[in-house]
């Protein structure tokens, strides 16, 4: 898998060592991947959200990151200390089942977003394969990132 090294900031040192860990190890155990996996997911599953908390557009992760985020989002007191941290608020996460597929131009463009904001990014995590379902791109029926 492909990282684009474009800056030094990683969702790892943006969550913390104890945070990241236990995200990377929740995937591990709980959805089958494998340790490497497992940590760049969770990897960018936190640069995801500190991307959407500034972003001006839209923010859409591709169905590896989503996982990810699910995962983050599990850890709640750890979750909102982040959210705080770089969004000054709470970003609500609020799945719409049967809401269609990801469209994968915002997940590029998300991808795109989060190496201009300064993180690592693994390129191989942010494809979609047209499989998921359920468009979970939603911050209190907004996209993450909006305001």
């Amino acid at each position: 898998m492909t990282a684009t090294a474009n800056g030094q900031w990683t969702g790892r040192a943006m969550a913390g060592e104890e945070l990241f860990e236990s995200l990377a190890h929740f995937m591990v155990v709980h959805n089958g991947q494998s340790p490497e996996r497992a940590e760049q997911i969770a990897d960018q599953a936190v640069a995801f959200v500190v991307t959407a908390a500034t972003a001006t557009d839209p923010m859409v992760p591709s169905d590896d990151v989503d996982l990810g985020l699910h995962a983050l989002i599990l850890h709640t007191n750890q979750y909102a200390a982040l959210c705080e941290r770089y969004a000054g608020r709470f970003l609500h996460h609020n799945p719409m089942p049967g809401g269609g597929a990801r469209d994968p131009e915002k997940v590029a463009a998300s991808a795109r977003a989060t190496k201009a904001a300064g993180l690592m990014v693994f390129d191989g995590l942010w494809i979609v394969d047209g499989t998921n379902l359920a468009q979970c791109d939603s911050d209190c029926g907004r996209p993450y990132g909006q305001a």
